[in-house]
């Protein structure tokens, strides 16, 4: 995968790819938790810079929803979404809006031409949304 995009396979990568595949949206934080698992001798910085090479390679997808971090997700080559929760700020994927939408089509564009929408939903994930019994 790294070789396919032209990257040298470096340790430090790899382990950002295996930590950004167990754990999709996590934010640098948790990566680096991860990847210093693996690699307890890994600095802040590798871990960035991997991060910024993956993603400028197309290996993984940055995301960042209003009033939140910047997340890391290895699901890419798709026009997915994704639906935030309000409460915990769980992040979840979506797949691709089916049918008629009027808000998904640009009016005018601008004078793009425009191949990808962003669609950020938001609602309570499951686990806000059910009382808790007291």
């Amino acid at each position: 995968m790294l070789r396919g995009a032209a990257l040298r396979v470096t340790r430090p990568r790899v382990a950002v790819l295996n930590a950004v595949n167990a754990q999709p949206h996590a934010d640098t934080e948790t990566i680096i938790r991860a990847v210093r698992g693996e690699l307890p001798e890994v600095s802040r910085q590798a871990v960035y810079d991997s991060l910024h090479a993956l993603t400028a390679a197309g290996l993984l997808r940055r995301i960042q929803p209003p009033r939140s971090v910047a997340r890391y997700e290895s699901r890419i080559g798709d026009n997915h979404h994704h639906v935030v929760c309000r409460s915990c700020g769980r992040i979840a994927d979506v797949d691709c809006v089916v049918g008629e939408a009027p808000c998904l089509t640009a009016s005018g564009g601008g004078g793009f031409s425009i191949d990808e929408a962003e669609v950020i939903y938001w609602g309570l994930c499951p686990g806000c949304s059910t009382p808790r019994n007291s």
